[in-house]
C-alpha cells in the first residue's frame, strides 16, 4: 500500500509518474474522486480541526506538496519518495490528458486567467482539450444561481478532469461538497497553478524549489498576502513536527 501515516494526515507515497498513473485509474473508475496536495499550510490548518479534516479523510489521493514535509518525513524515518507540487503536477497532467484524450475544465482564478492558461497549455500540448473555463465572482459559493450556472457549465462540458484554483482550503471544500453534483471523474485543487500557466505569476527558479525556498520567492511576488502566512503562521510547523515525532516514539 502506498498510503502512510504522516503527522496529522496521511500521504500517498508515490513518485510523480506514479501519481499520474493513479489519476488515470481514478478517471477510469469514474466515481467523482478528488486529489489533495498537502503543504505546510494545510498541515497547520488540519491541526486546527474543522471541516478540512473531513475533506482530507475522504480524499482519494493525497500527494505531498512541500519540501519541508519531505525533510520532516525523513527525520521521522519514513521518507516520502518525492515532493509532488500541484504546479509541477498540473502541466504533466495536461500532457497526459492530451495523449489520452481526456477533456479538462478549469475553474477559478481572476477573470481571464483560466482562459489564458488554457490557451497556453493547448499550444504547448497539441491535442489537449480544455472543454471549458470559468472564473466565478467572489462569493459565488453562496449564490444559488451562480452555483447552478457552474454546475450546468461543467455537466454540459462533461470533462474527465476538473482543475479548481480558488486557494486553500476553499477549493478543497468546494470539491468535497460538490463532487457528486458535478459528476466529474477526478477533481484537483491546484491553487495558483492556473496563474502560473497563464503567466500571471512567475514560479520560483527550480534550484529554489529544490532547496525548499519557493516560499521566499512567493513572498517577493505578493508580500501583502503571503508574508504573514509564510513568516508567522507557517512557523507553527516546527512545534507540530516535534509533537508528532514524540507521538511516534511513544507508540
Amino acid at each position: 500500500m502506498s498510503r502512510i501515516k504522516f503527522m496529522n494526515t496521511e500521504i500517498d507515497n508515490l513518485t510523480i509518474t506514479e501519481a499520474l498513473d493513479a489519476i488515470e485509474e481514478l478517471v477510469a473508475a469514474d466515481k467523482n474522486a478528488y486529489v489533495v496536495t498537502p503543504n505546510v499550510d494545510h498541515i497547520i490548518q488540519l491541526e486546527r480541526g474543522g471541516e478540512i479534516v473531513e475533506v482530507y479523510k475522504h480524499a482519494d489521493l493525497i500527494l505531498c506538496d512541500g519540501k519541508p514535509l519531505t525533510w520532516i518525513a525523513k527525520w521521522y524515518g519514513t521518507p516520502i519518495r518525492e515532493k509532488i507540487s500541484g504546479s509541477d503536477l498540473f502541466p504533466l497532467l495536461c500532457e497526459r490528458a492530451a495523449k489520452k484524450g481526456y477533456k479538462m475544465f478549469f475553474l477559478g482564478a481572476a477573470e481571464g486567467v483560466a482562459a489564458k492558461a488554457a490557451e497556453n497549455l493547448e499550444a504547448r500540448y497539441p491535442g489537449l482539450d480544455v472543454c471549458g473555463v470559468y472564473s466565478p465572482p467572489y462569493g459565488f459559493e453562496n449564490n444559488e444561481a451562480e452555483m447552478n450556472k457552474i454546475t450546468k457549465m461543467i455537466k454540459d462540458a462533461a470533462p474527465q478532469i476538473l482543475i479548481v484554483g480558488l486557494g486553500a482550503p476553499k477549493q478543497e471544500k468546494f470539491i468535497y461538497h460538490n463532487r457528486e453534483r458535478l459528476g466529474v471523474p477526478v477533481s484537483l485543487g491546484l491553487g495558483a497553478s492556473l496563474d502560473f500557466e497563464a503567466g500571471q505569476i512567475k514560479r520560483a527558479p527550480k534550484w529554489m524549489a529544490d532547496h525548499g525556498l519557493e516560499w521566499l520567492y512567493r513572498i517577493t511576488q505578493d508580500p501583502k498576502r503571503l508574508a504573514k502566512r509564510y513568516l508567522i503562521d507557517d512557523r507553527k510547523i516546527f512545534k507540530l513536527a516535534f509533537k508528532y515525532k514524540k507521538n511516534k516514539s511513544t507508540v
